[in-house]
């Protein structure tokens, strides 16, 4: 499931891209204030793509996105009232991805939408390795000196995904259960912490000193390589 986050502070605008997102399957998480979006940054870039209001209360989409590039290549979306071109380049420019002005076609919207997930999903590696072990997530096989010594389940590879991505990064274990699991589902964290047990058997010579797959204590994992 794609998860999208939508910075966007009129209310009939978020409740009507939320519900037709969700109709076409993605997950939404929205924010309607500028800075509250800048103070969940680690949170918000966790997202296959954000959609970014221009005109946001106390933080403008414009200096968000400047921070978000400053982190992340996400792609961003931008929606603006304010469809001149000089605003078009200038939000380009920042870093976007994409511009569209209000008021928008929603089958429009979503065909954006599907285009900048679909993109970042074909940059996807297929391959890393991991000290000793490679592992392929198209097969969803871990490979030692050749040989397959382990065959992970898909939520393995979920989570392998995601700490590749935000490698030397902090991830909380509310963050991997949200992405992962969704809020619908109700795994308790130690879920994780099960999950994580098992990496270190795989990929670390010694699993009592990791050198890959580190606890923080109180705030959840990050992955080093």
């Amino acid at each position: 499931m794609m998860n999208i986050c939508l910075i966007e502070d009129e209310e009939n605008i978020v409740d009507l891209i939320r519900l037709n997102l969700e109709l076409e399957g993605f997950k939404v998480r929205s924010f309607q204030n500028g800075m509250k979006a800048k103070e969940m940054i680690n949170e918000v870039i966790q997202h296959d793509l954000i959609i970014l209001d221009v005109m946001l209360p106390e933080y403008s989409g414009f200096d968000l996105c400047k921070d978000i590039r400053a982190l992340s290549d996400t792609p961003i979306l931008f929606l603006s009232a304010k469809g001149i071109a000089t605003d078009r380049i200038h939000g380009l420019k920042l870093g976007a991805n994409d511009y569209l002005a209000k008021p928008f076609d929603l089958e429009e919207l979503i065909l954006r939408i599907r285009n900048l997930v679909s993109t970042k999903t074909d940059q996807k590696i297929k391959n890393i390795q991991i000290g000793e072990v490679k592992v392929n997530f198209s097969s969803y096989e871990a490979h030692n000196n050749g040989e397959i010594i382990h065959v992970f389940s898909k939520r393995e590879i979920e989570l392998l995904e995601l700490f590749n991505e935000n490698e030397g990064k902090v991830v909380s274990r509310d963050l991997i259960l949200d992405k992962l699991w969704g809020k619908d589902h109700f795994p308790t964290s130690r879920t994780i912490d099960n999950y994580i047990l098992t990496f270190r058997k795989i990929f670390e010579s010694n699993p009592k000193n990791p050198i890959f797959f580190h606890s923080v204590r109180g705030v959840g994992y990050r992955f080093t390589n």
